[in-house]
């Protein structure tokens, strides 16, 4: 919590008093997930945008990986909630981001281009989030999701009509390594309060 003469503000959960919350401070909950659906079921799109919503609603900023698919769906659902929405792209600048990985500008406020493609892309996006929510995804959404294991960053995983959550647990079983950081559900509201939960246990260990 940081705390001026005027005004006491809280990092993610909202103002206290008359102020408003710093960007900077609040949480940043990154979405990973397919930007080709076509695998992920009817209601994919809708989950991911209420997912987005909710991120806002609970005093998030929402980060992707400013693809196409399920990341851009969520950041369509944070900015109807008038809430900020951050991309980290593959590209080196704007064109190449459109024009040879097209991928889209709408929705985002601000787009980080790092020249890294999908692989170094997908290290800082992670890296620059306090949790990342797993949602409808394939060979890259895994990428994402092992990145934030290593790194030991809270991590929500949306369970619907798709089988990324099932492949998830998989990996988790076989890897034989225990984590407390990963919880599952299927209601965008009680995963994000769940995740909020995690990174509030984890800064607490770790103050």
């Amino acid at each position: 919590m940081l705390t001026n003469k005027k005004t006491e503000y809280l990092c993610y959960n909202g103002p206290i008093g008359n102020g408003d919350v710093h960007n900077h401070l609040k949480l940043k909950i990154g979405v990973s997930g397919a930007a080709e659906t076509g695998t992920c079921g009817i209601n994919a799109l809708d989950q991911s945008k209420e997912l987005g919503r909710e991120i806002i609603r609970q005093g998030g900023i929402i980060v992707t990986g400013a693809s196409s698919g399920f990341p851009l769906w969520s950041a369509m659902g944070a900015k109807e909630e008038k809430g900020v929405s951050i991309g980290i792209s593959p590209a080196s600048n704007e064109n190449e981001h459109v024009e040879t990985y097209r991928l889209p500008l709408d929705y985002m406020d601000l787009i980080i281009y790092t020249g890294f493609g999908f692989p170094g892309r997908d290290l800082l996006f992670t890296r620059s989030c306090d949790a990342v929510i797993i949602g409808c995804g394939r060979i890259g959404t895994v990428h994402e999701f092992t990145i934030a294991f290593e790194d030991g960053k809270p991590i929500g995983v949306l369970e619907g009509d798709w089988t990324m959550a099932e492949t998830i647990k998989d990996i988790i079983a076989r890897g034989n390594r225990p984590n407390d950081k990963i919880v599952f559900d299927s209601d965008p509201k009680k995963l994000v309060e769940k995740v909020i939960a995690l990174v509030e246990k984890d800064k607490k260990i770790h103050a």
